[in-house]
Order: structure tokens, then sequence, then C-alpha cells
């Protein structure tokens, strides 16, 4: 994750932060995510019957493509000089708003909302990430993300 100050990381409220490499979701990814979460839909592990599907063949599972935040935010996401550590806080708003097919790259937008310094040495991040599907107009997803420095 690219470091800055608090001051100009304050200076970006309201502004992109800048856009990840993309990231390719393979089918073989997508089998992964399945083992791992034990989601094994068809829709996603299927290749044959998904192809059935008004999808015309496997998509990645929403919450993969949530998942990729993580890698994505360490493209762009900016944190004070002075971090320790960073977690999760949370999500305000996810919108899954159109399938990732399997061989397709994503990539995260990222802008950042809001820096809210909180007791303890703690600073509350807020980015809205919108989920980009290469050579497509409408995204994967967009989030409102929180997340929690300890500086």
């Amino acid at each position: 994750m690219p470091v800055a100050t608090l001051d100009q990381i304050r200076a970006k409220i309201g502004s992109s932060v800048g856009v990840s490499e993309w990231i390719d979701v393979s089918q073989e990814r997508i089998e992964l995510f399945a083992d791992a979460t034990d989601d094994h839909q068809f829709i996603h592990v299927d290749q044959e019957l998904a192809a059935q599907t008004p999808f015309g063949g496997t998509i990645a599972h929403g919450f993969l493509s949530l998942s990729l935040l993580s890698r994505m935010a360490a493209d762009v996401m900016l944190i004070p000089d002075t971090t320790k550590m960073a977690v999760n806080y949370g999500l305000d708003r996810v919108r899954f708003l159109a399938p990732v097919k399997s061989g397709k790259r994503v990539r995260g937008q990222f802008t950042l909302d809001g820096a809210e310094e909180k007791p303890g040495g703690q600073l509350l991040l807020k980015h809205t990430v919108t989920v980009e599907i290469e050579g497509q107009d409408k995204p994967a997803l967009t989030a409102q993300w929180l997340g929690l420095i300890f500086t």
C-alpha cells in the first residue's frame, strides 16, 4: 500500500486515490474459492451446465470478487506513514451489479470518502470502491469499504 502523511490522505478526501492493476479471474481461481467456501453451485464450477444459463458459462462468486478488494487495495489505498497495522472494519454497502465470467479480468477504482480520527491513535478510512470488468461498461460491484488503521 502506498504510504502518505495524514495531511496528504486528508487532501484526497472526495477524490480518487487510484485504480488497481488488473486481476485474472480464472476458472482455477473460481474453483479454489468454491473449495475454500464450500460453495459449489453449478454456475461457478460446472462449465457444461453453466453454459445453458443466461450467463453462457461459469461465473465468479460475488464474494470472490468482493474478496479481491484486499489485493486491489494493496496497489492504491493510501495509509499513514505511521501505520502499525490495518484491519477490515466493515462494509456499509455492497451491490453486485454484473457477473464476472470465468477468464475475465477485474480491477478496483478507489475513492476516499472520509478519514476519521478515533481515540487511541486509530484512523477510520472510508472508500467507495468500484470493481470494473475489463471490456464491459457495467461494473461487477460497488462497495463502501471501511478500514481501521492503527498508528
